[in-house]
């Protein structure tokens, strides 16, 4: 776990509502079915929320270090440049939502400029990297109360009554890996939880696809483990019989879709056994496990609109390859 930045100190307790509360979330029976219905259809996918347990959150914390993936460093840049500004959007007296929580590298920057948050919520699907990432935060701004939840944020959620006027945090470019019409779905969602307040979103970019190919294709491999952890995940927790050597990972960039596609490609014909079903993979034939949506400023502030947001700052690095959006909600 990297340091986070201080906030208040001198303070006797913690203020963490610790182990994290627990909403609907993904059971190993919704997993299984999941799966079984994803490879039963064509062409086989699987939903990307499914490659996030303990083992796949590890991986993609050690994916976000790797030179070749631009988009935590270029985020972490902007927000340290830009969090007076940010703070000042999002006003004083905050409760703080982040969906999709992470280790707390990106919030800190958030709760070291905000005037008097009242409340930290990280809601993740993952307990473990959870309750880690809300343990760092709470160590380093023991004045704000950090409750984290364990709940699938793709779906409606029930949160505790606010502390305060609600704003939330979006970060990583994941709402690219939703599909458009998902998006602004989503969007709408998070609109009615967040009214009278915004949203701060992190959104990747449309760019070079070398750029592009070579984030999602690390020389180290780390992505393809992040992507095989799924069949990993499959034989652990349902006594399925993958052998991960014969999959291999396979990323590319489609430009008339303006998205990067992550797949597991069988390098062979074979029958998988899950849960008592046999599942036949034709040599080449893949499982689709991932798409990241890139975006233009001003189609994700189109996007945003149709969603009931008012588009307000947004702040771009120099290269041009990421940016932070915030969009306002009304009353």
């Amino acid at each position: 776990m990297r340091a986070l930045e201080p906030g208040a100190r001198g303070l006797a307790t913690l203020r963490l509502a610790y182990p994290p509360a627990v909403a609907e979330t993904a059971t190993e029976s919704e997993f299984g079915a999941a799966l079984l219905a994803g490879l039963r259809a064509y062409p086989k996918r699987v939903p990307c929320k499914y490659l996030y347990d303990a083992a796949g959150a590890e991986l993609f914390e050690r994916i976000c270090d790797l030179p070749e993936y631009y988009p935590t460093r270029t985020e972490l840049a902007l927000l340290g440049a830009h969090r007076e500004a940010i703070a000042a959007a999002m006003g004083a007296d905050a409760e703080l939502i982040e969906f999709g929580a992470g280790a707390g590298r990106k919030v800190s920057l958030l709760l070291s400029a905000l005037q008097r948050p009242r409340a930290y919520l990280p809601i993740d699907i993952a307990p473990e990297a959870l309750a880690a990432g809300a343990r760092a935060v709470a160590e380093a701004f023991p004045a704000v109360a950090v409750k984290p939840l364990v709940a699938d944020y793709t779906r409606a959620l029930r949160l505790p009554a606010p502390a305060g006027r609600r704003v939330g945090f979006f970060p990583g470019s994941t709402i690219g890996n939703f599909a458009p019409d998902e998006a602004l779905a989503f969007l709408r969602r998070l609109a009615v939880l967040l009214r009278g307040g915004g949203l701060l979103v992190g959104v990747d970019l449309v760019k070079d696809p070398a750029v592009l190919h070579a984030a999602y294709n690390d020389s180290a491999g780390v992505t393809a483990a992040f992507n095989q952890n799924l069949l990993l995940r499959a034989n652990r927790e349902l006594g399925a019989g993958f052998r991960p050597e014969l999959f291999a990972h396979y990323a590319f960039y489609h430009p008339g879709a303006r998205r990067i596609e992550m797949h597991l490609t069988s390098l062979t014909d074979q029958e998988v056994q899950i849960a008592g079903h046999a599942i036949g993979f034709a040599a080449g034939e893949t499982i689709h496990t991932e798409d990241s949506y890139k975006y233009t400023v001003s189609g994700f502030q189109s996007l945003a609109a149709q969603a009931g947001y008012l588009p307000r700052e947004v702040w771009v690095d120099a290269e041009r390859r990421f940016s932070l959006h915030w969009l306002a909600v009304p009353a």
